[in-house]
């Protein structure tokens, strides 16, 4: 792959932030060193890689590949003998631990596929699956080794045994130094009151003019050399038994060190195996974490050269700055013209297609949507001003014709070839037909071009060419911004004439620059804006015709579910009409079993009886016949006049009477009071049971409804239930909490005293067991606290 395109393309700053998720030297000099494939199947297989480990990674969280150092060079030493030192023991220890957080990451993983623990199979499996541990030689090391600096006590029992001693020796030590410093004759000849250390042996200060005074071997003395550091005679022995304690110790060490550096030496391969695997999954690792910050996607990778990129985003934008994008080429044109002012976001599209090629050829998923198509390229060449940075919002359009002549003699039919400002920067007539003739050149070889530019000429080529397509990104000249959209099939325009108004150039000055153009390019132009004016109106509708798709389907799917809840309906009521007709004829059943047994008890002949059975059924039948002609009768057509307060109704569609309860709305909806039920009916669903034919009783039958009316709306908001005994109280607060219900009252006070409490547990039993009442509670302060009860009715 081109190493120029690399750099202007700013691939290695995908490398740079890549390197900075792996945790490993060795993983980050993995990053450093991956650069685009051009082979199908490699590419392929590391996308799988990188997919893999993202989806690890959100369903299990991250796992942490630090301390993992390079211990290859320790193992070259180990196969010949060498001990090692405890830095490089415990830099082992540390990779058989990540070994084993790796192992335990991977076994989370299969028990979190439910029913496929064992059959949970990815790319990455086989990595996992390799890993050793070596749990034993690990234990063995962190046994023996407590830090860089320091061996345990237990490493083994003769290194106890000599540490023992030297404290013991050291007690000794200081216990004589101590009678020596705090004795009478020595302790005027000291300079300070403390022991010491020089050249490891235990020493104390004295003055120089005492230096006859105290008997010993002088170490050392300070810098003005009125102290001098002398040994006492009298430790000199016990100094001379620490020092050969600290020699047997430290050849003890070295006993160990190499017995561990043995017991490494027998795995060395899978020590070695563990890092390069470890290393490579930190390496995978970290292209899924870049993945997952970026929110991207993997591309799917053909050898046709079709690229199609979804919502691309250039991955070094600020996600808040960025602005997807949509790029094709390579299906229906082999070469696209993008055209348009300046600071437009054509450079954008030109580096961000680079970009993602590069990106996806290595392995790396793309930040775009899913199912985006990118081409295999054996090279991608790139002539983009080497000033150009996205990152700090600067454009130059420079182009190298040396640049371009290499890149015509290096380019073959599998190359992506970039273009930023082709012909630019001399004549522009001149400028125009020389780039015209490299893309012509480049288009007829069959090769994926794109290029940006500012020539006229260049649009109508594009125009006038199969498998050229032009292209633009638009900008809104109402507010002098680019909306960086790339749209493809229309030229773009410069629009230096709208800007410069728009900046406040007199009028007169841009007239006279429009009647230096000749009349063709006039046309031109106008067929511009023409086309772009089309563009937006056509996008309009578009915008407005899925508008109306979507408010379809949203009352589709309120149609859809409102026919859903009657269908549940319907066949609640027909399965409650069904269980209520089941215990009806089971109980009449039942009935009529007993009455049979009784009859037997009694004597009496089983043929009557069946006759009578018979009998009564055929009268049964009848009636039921009865009622089913009258109900198919056409019924009475009533108006809302025909209703009055207590008339008395048949509700045909439940075959049920009542009285009329509440004047018909406009609607010709009433209520009809049926029992301890009241419903809202409309009038076509009533028969009005005809009257009487004594007036009288029919005043009555009125008055009665009246009355009952005017009771259920008289009912009071309390009960008082003190002073009664239970069974009193139940058999009031029963009736009062039907009247209650059939009044509409929202809440009601139960007045019970506090007494014992007997009072109240009946109440509250009796609440529980009431199908009227939603909720009940003690009533607080100001309510009469715990001797009342407060009912909230259904």
């Amino acid at each position: 792959m081109n190493t120029k395109t690399l750099k202007t393309l700013e691939y290695y700053k995908i490398i740079d932030e890549l390197k900075n998720y792996a945790y490993s030297t060795g993983g980050k000099e993995l990053c450093e060193g991956l650069f685009p494939f051009t082979d199908l199947t490699v590419i392929r297989k590391a996308q799988t890689e990188t997919s893999d480990a993202l989806s690890r990674l959100l369903q299990n969280g991250s796992i942490s590949f630090t301390g993992l150092k390079d211990v290859r060079p320790s193992l070259l030493r180990a196969d010949i003998n060498s001990s090692l030192s405890p830095v490089e023991l415990l830099n082992i220890s540390r990779l058989l631990d990540i070994a084993t957080k790796i192992k335990q990451y991977s076994r989370k993983q299969s028990s979190n596929n439910n029913d496929a623990i064992e059959f949970f199979k990815d790319s990455l499996s086989e990595r996992f699956d390799v890993v050793e541990p070596l749990t034993p030689l690990n234990t063995e090391i962190k046994r023996c080794i407590i830090s860089e600096e320091e061996i345990s006590d237990d490493a083994s029992p003769k290194l106890k045994d000599i540490r023992r001693h030297i404290r013991l020796a050291n007690d000794r030590i200081h216990t004589e130094l101590n009678s020596i410093i705090n004795s009478q004759a020595v302790r005027s000849c000291l300079q300070d009151n403390l022991i010491t250390m020089r050249n490891g042996r235990y020493c104390i200060p004295v003055k120089a003019e005492h230096r006859s005074s105290v008997q010993g071997m002088i170490h050392d003395q300070s810098k003005a050399g009125s102290t001098l550091f002398i040994e006492p005679l009298a430790i000199v022995k016990l100094n001379n038994e620490i020092r050969e304690l600290e020699l047997s110790e430290a050849k003890e060490i070295e006993v160990i060190l190499a017995k561990l550096t043995a017991e490494v030496s027998d795995y060395t391969t899978v020590i070695k195996d563990n890092y390069e695997i470890l290393t490579e999954l930190d390496f995978i690792f970290a292209k899924a974490h870049l993945s997952k910050n970026h929110k991207c996607s993997e591309p799917i990778f053909n050898t046709d050269g079709i690229i199609d990129i979804k919502k691309a985003r250039h991955p070094l934008i600020p996600a808040k700055n960025v602005v997807p994008t949509d790029i094709r080429l390579g299906k229906d044109f082999d070469l696209l013209v993008i055209t348009g002012p300046n600071t437009g976001g054509k450079t954008v599209c030109l580096k961000t297609t680079g970009l993602l090629t590069l990106m996806g050829q290595a392995g790396l998923h793309i930040p775009a949507f899913d199912n985006s198509q990118l081409a295999v390229f054996n090279n991608v060449f790139a002539d983009i001003g080497d000033e150009q940075s996205i990152e700090q919002s600067l454009s130059t359009f420079s182009s190298h014709m040396t640049n371009i002549v290499k890149i015509l003699n290096e380019v073959d039919n599998r190359s992506l070839v970039l273009f930023d400002e082709l012909g630019a920067g001399t004549d522009p007539i001149e400028g125009a037909a020389l780039a015209t003739s490299v893309l012509d050149y480049l288009h007829k070889k069959g090769i994926r071009t794109m290029a940006t530019t500012h020539y006229s000429e260049l649009k109508v080529y594009a125009l006038s060419t199969e498998g050229v397509s032009n292209a633009c990104c638009e900008f809104d000249v109402e507010t002098l911004r680019p909306t960086y959209r790339l749209l493809i099939g229309i030229p773009g325009k410069s629009n230096a004439f709208a800007i410069s108004q728009k900046l406040g150039l007199p009028m007169h000055i841009i007239d006279a620059s429009k009647e230096l153009i000749s009349a063709k390019d006039k046309d031109f132009e106008d067929l511009l804006a023409d086309l772009e004016e089309s563009r937006i109106t056509i996008e309009k509708e578009q915008e407005q015709i899925s508008r109306y798709k979507q408010e379809i389907e949203i009352l589709k799917e309120k149609l859809e579910a409102k026919h859903t809840r009657l269908d549940e309906k319907q066949a609640a009521i027909l399965e409650k009409a069904r269980e209520e007709a089941f215990n009806i004829v089971k109980e009449a059943k039942d009935l009529a079993d007993s009455t049979i047994r009784n009859i037997n008890k009694a004597g009496l002949a089983v043929k009557d009886l069946e006759n009578e059975r018979t009998k009564l059924r055929k009268g049964m039948d009848a009636l039921q016949s009865k009622k089913v002609v009258a109900k198919a009768t056409a019924k009475k057509e009533y108006t809302a006049a025909d209703f009055k307060l207590g008339t008395a109704v048949k509700i045909l569609s439940l075959n049920m009477e009542g009285s009329v309860c509440s004047l018909p709305n406009a609607k010709g909806d009433l209520y009809v009071q049926m029992g301890i039920l009241r419903s809202q009916v409309n009038i076509k669903d009533l028969d009005i049971i005809p009257d009487k034919d004594d007036p009288s009783t029919n005043d009555k039958a009125g008055n009665i409804g009246k009355i009952k009316v005017s009771k259920s709306m008289s009912v009071s908001t309390e009960l008082n239930l003190i002073g009664m005994t239970t069974d009193e109280a139940l058999v009031h607060l029963e009736k009062y909490l039907d009247d209650a219900y059939l009044s509409h009252l929202p809440q009601a006070r139960i007045v019970h005293g506090k007494g014992t409490g007997a009072l109240r547990n009946v109440v509250h039993q009796a609440l529980k067991r009431s199908k009227y009442v939603k909720s009940y509670r003690l009533g607080v302060y100001g309510e009469g606290e715990n001797g009342v009860t407060i009912v909230e009715f259904k």
